[in-house]
């Protein structure tokens, strides 16, 4: 079968390409912008991908697959339509093409799920299981974020965005779960959702299609993803995990030794299994402790699992070291919703005790450009010791009108009067040159964003290093 990607170099479409190459389908793609790293990786699995858009490129083609940012102006998306060719939306050709005959385990949430997956699916490789996998972001073990694998299990990243013009559902919705791993559940994607209500309709939507003896793994440690769940209902096994005491399965007696983090597995008090992992924080600790609980259910013991995630190294920019220099030590993030912010500067901060921790945040995703977390992104900055704010990422196909987009100045406002210096600087370059310029020996810098910064971590690095 010859399929053609529109909006090819997205991450989930380049996964969705691994899959169609691997399963011996001729593959052809087309984006605006071509560039790597997934220009790179289509290239290597022999898929040829044009910029900009032809319909001429729809020639004996089988199926279209279009990415959720094509219009249905689209010039390929509009000639397909107009030509009555096969189109999908990216998870329904996932879910048509190389679910049927597996069980699906789907890890959904607001935060985690990009690791959280990745720590399943290398666990269940690691343990001989052969799982197959798609994951939103680029495993550090895996050696894709895609693989068929010849298993029963295939482990999948449920993202709760929309998935195409035609199909506006969440992706996850499409995914035929066997069993869930549901992690945080809070107001996200302002674009598409109008409140937190709506989002957890979402994920309601999602755990009505587990089935009565489906598994379900639910983070206690967050409200709402236990009310999503009470209002479920109905399924056989439903595990809550976390790192509160009111959580039947806990992590305990968290310790960072500046290299691993250590904690205890507990269930209902008695201590079931520890954890020893490279990456840091009660953040990563708790995605572990969800991991254990699917894990189980893909027959595995804990200890064995446990062990596994013992070699887990993580995921790309994710709390991702990017160098160490002349005693700076600079850390590359995706977060971009202050939970994670908060989260991200928690970990570091037990990763490197006694270090100046400067924060350095990008309004970029589609939440964050908004006004919605005004006051909650100063909570989380001002944990820090040092805040820097970007200004505000410009998007010609979302424009926000002023009085409802967030202000990184009264955000460095609120952090300086709390003692904590803090300012707002416009353009990575002059990003750039503050942090080189005024880094000593012992600082930890941590850049977040949930896009590429104008490669702000690699310059700094560079700065420090010239």
């Amino acid at each position: 079968m010859k399929v053609h990607l529109i909006a090819a170099c997205g991450v989930g479409m380049s996964g969705l390409a691994t899959l169609l190459r691997a399963a011996g389908h001729e593959v052809t793609g087309s984006d605006e912008n071509v560039y790597p790293p997934a220009s790179t990786l289509l290239e290597t699995l022999g898929v040829t991908v044009h910029q900009g858009f032809d319909p001429a490129r729809l020639e004996g083609v089988d199926l279209v697959v279009c990415g959720n940012a094509v219009p249905r102006t689209n010039p390929e998306a509009a000639a397909a339509h107009a030509r009555e060719l096969p189109t999908m939306s990216f998870p329904q050709a996932v879910a048509e093409l190389f679910l049927p005959g597996r069980r699906s385990f789907v890890v959904a949430g607001t935060h985690g799920k990009t690791t959280s997956a990745s720590m399943l699916a290398f666990v269940l490789q690691r343990c001989g299981r052969d799982p197959g996998w798609l994951i939103g972001g680029a495993p550090l073990d895996l050696g894709a974020n895609a693989a068929i694998g010849g298993g029963e299990i295939f482990v999948i990243e449920g993202d709760e965005y929309d998935s195409a013009w035609f199909d506006k559902g969440p992706k996850f919705l499409h995914y035929r779960p066997a069993a869930v791993l549901l992690g945080a559940v809070e107001f996200d994607h302002a674009d598409i959702y109008r409140d937190l209500e709506a989002v957890k309709q979402a994920f309601r939507r999602l755990l009505a299609l587990v089935p009565a003896a489906g598994a379900l793994a639910v983070c206690g440690d967050f409200p709402h993803a236990l009310g999503v769940v009470a209002a479920a209902g109905g399924h056989a096994r439903v595990r809550q995990y976390g790192l509160g005491t009111d959580n039947p399965w806990r992590i305990t007696d968290l310790a960072d030794d500046g290299d691993r983090t250590r904690a205890l597995v507990r269930e209902r008090g008695r201590v079931v299994a520890e954890l020893v992992l490279r990456v840091p924080g009660a953040i990563n600790a708790r995605n572990a402790l969800g991991v254990l609980l699917l894990a189980e259910e893909a027959g595995l013991g804990l200890g064995e699992a446990a062990e596994a995630l013992a070699e887990f190294r993580g995921v790309a920019r994710r709390q991702q070291l990017v160098a160490d220099i002349r005693g700076v030590t600079v850390i590359d993030d995706f977060a971009h919703h202050p939970t994670a912010v908060a989260g991200t500067i928690a970990a570091l901060r037990l990763r490197y005790p006694g270090r100046r921790l400067r924060a350095v945040f990008e309004p970029r995703s589609n939440t964050s450009r908004r006004r919605v977390f005004q006051q909650q992104f100063a909570d989380a900055l001002a944990t820090a010791d040092e805040a820097v704010l970007a200004g505000v990422f410009s998007k010609p196909n979302d424009p926000i009108p002023p009085e409802e987009r967030l202000s990184p100045e009264t955000i460095a406002a609120e952090v300086r009067s709390r003692g904590i210096p803090a300012r707002m600087i416009v353009g990575v370059p002059a990003i750039c040159d503050y942090l080189v310029a005024s880094a000593v020996p012992g600082d930890v810098i941590v850049i977040m964003s949930n896009g590429a910064f104008g490669g702000l971590p690699a310059l700094v690095a560079e700065g420090l290093a010239a």
